[in-house]
């Protein structure tokens, strides 16, 4: 399982990604997807964040904030 730590990044990611501007709500439901995929499969952190960097480029200020890039 995720470390406490992890789930804090992963709330204020998963706030980031629902309240960002650029992506639209198709977007924003494929991210949290992925999200909830990864979770599911207790991938590592860092799997989850380059993941949405290479498929949405506009999270990558977002993804660096949180310290996951």
């Amino acid at each position: 399982m995720a470390h406490h730590k992890d789930h804090e990044k992963l709330a204020r990611l998963k706030e980031a990604i629902a309240s960002h501007e650029k992506l639209d709500s198709a977007q924003k439901s494929e991210a949290m997807k992925h999200i909830e995929e990864w979770y599911a499969e207790d991938k590592g952190l860092g799997t989850l964040a380059q993941a949405l960097a290479e498929r949405f480029a506009v999270l990558e200020p977002v993804l660096a904030e949180l310290g996951l890039l």
